[in-house]
């Protein structure tokens, strides 16, 4: 599957992704799965050769980080939007035929937002705000974004088991059933303890080896803290008619100047200005340097709501998964990590 859809957040909230790469829908659909016996390495391997690249299916994710619930009326909505993805469930329809061929509908209440690719053409469609933005890709275009996107079972899985190596222990659970297909549970256990992510469990579909979902548990909770997951998937190829989209009447239409860089549009990033990582494997802690751009989140109204200032200087945004800490003087410590671990970093630096 295509890993173009990859979510927009704030700086406060990019790391959460980063970190945790992570409407339930049930594993197992309480029918006996029997599956032919395969150790963690072979499914590992079945997952790294996953070759899918068509499908259309309905994803549900939700999440239970300790956050509250934001709000999507009002002046602090616009914020909110963009940290929906932490809290609460969230329903999309994704389509898919080839690399160039995407259409992903997130579906809000009484409204839906639509990315929609079809070769180098792609709109960005929001029915509650009656917008429709197109812009023409190039062959040097980053990923292409949809805010409030849900990201698919295969980006987590790709981003959580980059994670496994000698930190990590890799085992199999019960076989399972999502979306009707048999799976293998392949589960990932950090062995340190100095993190706060407790097991992930991902189904990897027993032909293809298409991650079907992924739960991220948390030493803290029972209840998977992150789940994504398909509850309904078709491995046939779309009708090409999902792929051409014309804005409807009445929308408002903004051309968008083709980018051939969308992270950094102006230039790669100076040495200054990039991510360092400290720590490896499950403990790795993410720093952004003083003079990064975090105003879009400390200037949303609801920055002083969703985080907390903490003794020695700066604000933490704590979840059960991950912590992200804004220091004073401009720098952000985030990692699925105790907040003392994020405090001794900030010490050092």
């Amino acid at each position: 599957m295509s890993r173009t859809w990859l979510k927009w957040m704030p700086a406060v909230a990019v790391p959460v992704l980063i970190a945790s790469a992570a409407v339930a829908v049930p594993l197992s659909a309480n029918a006996a799965v029997n599956l032919p016996t395969k150790t963690p390495a072979q499914v590992l391997a079945l997952a790294a050769g996953e070759k899918v690249t068509a499908l259309a299916g309905t994803i549900s994710q939700t999440s239970s980080l300790g956050l509250p619930e934001l709000p999507i009326t009002g002046a602090d909505a616009s914020a909110g939007s963009a940290l929906e993805l932490l809290t609460g469930s969230h329903t999309a329809r994704i389509f898919q035929d080839g690399a160039t061929k995407q259409r992903v509908q997130v579906l809000d209440s009484m409204a839906e937002r639509d990315l929609v690719r079809n070769g180098s053409d792609v709109w960005l469609y929001d029915s509650k705000k009656k917008t429709a933005v197109h812009s023409t890709l190039d062959a040097r275009a980053a990923e292409t974004t949809l805010e409030g996107s849900i990201p698919t079972p295969d980006q987590l899985a790709s981003k959580l088991l980059a994670s496994v190596d000698s930190t990590t222990t890799v085992s199999l659970g019960s076989d399972l059933r999502v979306a009707g297909r048999t799976a293998y549970d392949l589960v990932v256990t950090p062995k340190t303890g100095d993190t706060l992510v407790g097991s992930v469990s991902i189904a990897v579909d027993s032909e293809t080896g298409l991650p079907l979902s992924v739960d991220v548990f948390v030493r803290s909770q029972e209840a998977p803290a992150f789940h994504v997951g398909f509850s309904k998937l078709d491995l046939g190829t779309p009708d090409a008619s999902l792929f051409a989209f014309a804005p409807p009447a009445g929308a408002t239409v903004t051309e968008r100047a083709p980018k051939t860089d969308v992270a950094h549009p102006t230039g790669p990033p100076t040495d200054a200005a990039k991510p360092t990582v400290s720590g490896t494997g499950w403990g790795a802690i993410i720093a952004l340097p003083a003079g990064t751009n975090t105003s879009s989140a400390t200037s949303s109204p609801l920055f002083g709501k969703l985080t907390t200032a903490v003794e020695g200087g700066g604000h933490l945004l704590r979840t059960s998964l991950v912590n992200v800490l804004l220091t004073d003087d401009g720098r952000v410590f985030a990692g699925s990590v105790p907040v003392a671990k994020l405090q001794a970093a900030a010490a050092t630096k």
